[in-house]
């Protein structure tokens, strides 16, 4: 039954949840809030679901750029390099990213009738981002299910795994990670040196998945 909307940003975590849920997903919900990476990332996104046959829609959240200060909203040489820590990637916080993008999702769900929202956060995320914690997760469900006619709840099934769990999933799905994107460089290709890129290599090499990612270095 098609009961779900699905945040979905085209890299590693999202895509194997949307290949989990498919079932379930009626629209997989993309946003563009000027990241350099968002381009990549969408584009993967369109491709996935136009081979699923999930309905994929994208929303400008423009005013994240306008308005807040992140590295993933400046040039690239404002990303940082290096392991996936909060000594090292915390300039890559944006303000509420997900509180904003789960507001609206919860709009889109309760406008078109929809049950529940899914989002792909995992248990790498909780030291980073404040916006991906399970207190966060439980306190955006009841806030959301307050706040629609319809009672819209959230699913985040991934809150207490690892990317490399994530990516097992992905793996007895036969998900092709090469559809993916994760890069916060957003160039040509994965750098290969971002926390975000070196995350991917250790996650799939721990999943035991011959990483077919193109990186440049």
């Amino acid at each position: 039954m098609k009961d779900s909307i699905l945040i979905y940003s085209g890299g590693l975590d999202s895509t194997t949840l949307l290949y989990e849920y498919k079932e379930r997903v009626a629209i997989a919900v993309s946003f563009d809030y000027g990241s350099k990476h968002n381009t990549k990332e969408i584009a993967c996104a369109e491709q996935i679901c136009r081979e699923l046959g999930i309905r994929h829609i994208v929303i400008n959240l423009a005013f994240i750029r306008d308005w807040f200060h992140s590295s993933l909203l400046q040039g690239n040489e404002a990303i940082p390099e290096g392991q996936y820590a909060e000594s090292n990637m915390h300039s890559t916080v944006v303000p509420f990213r997900n509180g904003i993008m789960l507001s609206v999702a919860a709009g889109l769900a309760e406008d078109n009738g929809l049950k529940y929202i899914m989002m792909a956060n995992h248990g790498g995320d909780h030291t980073l981002y404040p916006d991906c914690r399970p207190e966060f997760v439980e306190g955006m469900n009841s806030a959301v299910k307050a706040g629609t006619w319809n009672g819209v709840e959230l699913v985040a099934p991934y809150t207490h795994l690892t990317k490399a769990d994530i990516a097992r999933r992905g793996k007895e799905l036969g998900i092709d990670y090469s559809k993916t994107w994760s890069c916060y460089k957003g160039g040509e290709h994965h750098c290969g040196v971002c926390g975000t890129c070196l995350e991917r290599k250790e996650a799939l090499r721990l999943a035991g998945i011959e990483d077919p990612t193109i990186y440049e270095k």
